[in-house]
């Protein structure tokens, strides 16, 4: 053979996920894993059960390419009820394997060579490597600590000509920023006037706190046409290993990823894709279970480390908080968290991989608050042990 390594160039910067290093480290120490975003409980009864039902009725073959039919026409109920978008069930949903594969398969479906991609940074790693498949080149706008607000001239003066799509998270990972209405409007009338599409990552919709409310982006004028919105059985009824997410919008962009989509996987998940059907058509008190009980653990986490005299910043939405860790002296968050579960029995992750300059973000670590409330106890006391040491 020859000298040429065997992995494609575009490909050789994400080897490795940061989540499957820093869970493998948890694993190997066994530290509380406070890095990877799954919870540690199982999701409500009765989307429990109605997997085991649907296991039951001898639904374990092939569903559709586009996923069951029961299942689209409650994601367009869903839209409708919670949002007042109208959805066309047939040609406006496409299910897939979890929002990565809903993510990917849009983006490839999209966008090639010479197309830019515009994102948040820091960004959920996927888009980097998504973009790097497509062979398209990515830009980035910054959110800055600690309110994680963006700069609005920096976000229109990053739509060129090249621009294909823009790639929009909220409630945000890794922040949990939840863009307010001032930040909507921004990025859908630069948008609209750049005439580019747009890929929402929606897959914390009912995950918020406080009263904040997530607003979609396909919902402003002159979205609806040009934007495809992507979300996630698996974190609003926290059954991650579930992996059932969809893609929805107009029925060409829907069209598109639906031909990128057979090729990844044609199909799967079909017990899990019926009780999901069931599950959107459940009360609003279910969800809000989930969500109540997850503000909790976010207090629990927050209120822990600050009085441990961590600079910790309150998330708005998703399963994560964010501490900048300077003033324990450290100034590389990569180090910090491959030495933290030998030192102190807890995994989090740096959050400076998620940027494309490695200087930002250098102190700032994430922690995941969707644990025991026990777990999180316990976490926070092992680094007071830390800090105090």
């Amino acid at each position: 053979m020859n000298d040429r390594p065997v992995l494609v160039e575009r490909m050789q910067p994400f080897r490795s996920s940061i989540f499957a290093e820093m869970s493998a480290l948890a694993v190997r120490t066994g530290a509380i894993n406070l890095g990877q975003g799954f919870p540690d409980t199982d999701g409500p009864a009765e989307v429990i059960e109605a997997a085991v039902a649907a296991l039951r009725d001898g639904h374990n073959q092939y569903p559709p390419g586009a996923g069951i039919p029961e299942l689209r026409d409650a994601v367009a109920r869903h839209q409708r009820r919670h949002y007042g978008l109208e959805l066309d069930p047939v040609d406006g949903v496409q299910i897939t394997v979890g929002a990565s594969e809903a993510l990917v398969a849009a983006i490839l479906a999209l966008c090639g060579p010479g197309d830019e991609v515009v994102v948040f940074e820091p960004y959920f790693d996927l888009y980097a490597a998504a973009v790097a498949l497509s062979g398209a080149a990515l830009r980035t706008v910054t959110l800055r600590a600690p309110e994680y607000g963006f700069d609005p001239e920096e976000f229109r003066a990053a739509l060129g000509p090249r621009t294909r799509l823009v790639v929009v998270n909220s409630p945000h990972n890794p922040t949990g920023h939840v863009f307010d209405a001032d930040e909507r409007s921004v990025i859908a009338s630069a948008c609209v006037d750049a005439d580019v599409l747009v890929l929402t990552d929606e897959v914390y919709e009912h995950l918020t706190f406080d009263g904040v409310r997530h607003v979609p982006l396909a919902t402003l004028p002159g979205m609806w046409e040009r934007t495809l919105t992507v979300s996630s059985a698996g974190k609003t009824f926290s059954v991650t290993g579930w992996k059932v997410g969809w893609v929805s919008g107009p029925a060409d962009l829907v069209a598109a990823v639906r031909a990128v989509k057979q090729h990844l996987t044609y199909s799967g998940g079909t017990p899990f894709q019926f009780a999901i059907a069931e599950a959107l058509d459940l009360p609003d008190a279910v969800v809000e279970g989930v969500r109540s009980s997850l503000q909790h653990q976010r207090d629990l986490l927050c209120d822990g480390l600050a009085a441990i005299g961590l600079d910790v910043v309150r998330p708005s939405g998703t399963y994560f908080a964010t501490v900048d860790v300077a003033l324990l002296g450290v100034s590389d968050g990569v180090a910090f968290c491959r030495s933290l579960p030998e030192r102190a029995g807890v995994v989090a992750v740096p959050v400076q991989v998620f940027f494309d300059d490695p200087e930002d973000g250098r102190t700032l670590i994430r922690f995941a608050f969707c644990k025991r409330p026990e777990v999180i106890g316990e976490a926070a006391a092992r680094l007071r042990r830390l800090v105090d040491a």
